[in-house]
């Protein structure tokens, strides 16, 4: 015995009648611009170690302070200085 198939037919509900006759193309568009829209996706093993975006910002500033008074100038070895004042 064959199946009845379904009717191609329109299978939303009727209070799910979406009317495109008054959408705006790019609505949001500039404001997305001005604004910035950043997503970046943690791994889970990462997302596990944090509660919400606010400590995982927390930690990115503190990890931020940590590499910028960690980097200075490295002066050249008086050695090598030498050998290029002989060179």
């Amino acid at each position: 015995m064959k199946r009845k198939g379904r009717s191609n037919g329109d299978e939303l509900r009727p209070e799910y009648d979406f009317d495109y006759s008054k959408a705006v193309r790019g609505k949001y568009y500039k404001r997305l611009l001005k604004e910035g829209a950043n997503v970046v996706v943690l791994e889970p093993d990462v997302a596990k170690a944090f509660r919400d975006s606010a400590t995982v910002n927390d930690a990115l500033r503190s990890l931020l302070q940590v590499a910028r008074l960690s980097r200075r100038p490295t002066a050249r070895s008086a050695r090598a200085a030498r050998k290029r004042a002989t060179a």
